[in-house]
């Protein structure tokens, strides 16, 4: 699996921390955000760069940190496909993979410190979708995944 990873000035040191144990797990990744503090890059202008690269394929998630995630989540969300959430634990960030499909883990530099950042990776980069769940709620979970799709194409008209 190929992810990729970016964060704006807030999250620097915190993408730093997953940086250093991506390399180390063999994970295979591209940096394309701020990559030092002498070029700041917005979470908006990461974010709008990251999100048509998993929405196209070219990578198959990515992990974004601003100052709280939420910006990073707004503006990923706007892409057809992509699938972003904020969280602040291994425990979201796991049920965002297993129930929501999530393709993008945006995390705060604020919020989560580098050690819990690089358990919400592993967690995030480790769980399939419905991984642990009952049968029937794995069933609901497809079932909605197709609504989910519709309202997609209704707001994208297609």
């Amino acid at each position: 699996m190929k992810i990729a990873i970016g964060s704006d000035k807030s999250g620097f040191p915190v993408k730093e921390a997953v940086k250093a144990y991506l390399t180390e797990a063999g994970v295979e990744f591209d940096d394309l955000g701020t990559v030092d503090l002498e070029q700041v890059h917005p979470y908006y202008q990461v974010a709008s760069e990251v999100a048509p690269l998993v929405q196209n394929g070219t990578y198959e998630r990515a992990v974004l940190i601003c100052g709280t995630g939420a910006g990073m989540c707004v503006v990923s969300n706007k892409f057809k496909g992509v699938y972003a959430v904020a969280c602040e634990g291994v425990y979201a960030a796991k049920m965002a993979r297993a129930i929501n499909n999530a393709n993008v883990l945006c995390m705060g530099g604020w919020i989560v410190g580098p050690e819990m950042a690089v358990e919400m990776v592993k967690t995030f980069l480790n769980t399939a979708w419905c991984q642990d769940l009952e049968d029937w709620r794995a069933a609901n979970m497809h079932k909605f995944a197709k609504q989910v799709s519709a309202i997609e194409d209704k707001i994208y008209g297609e």
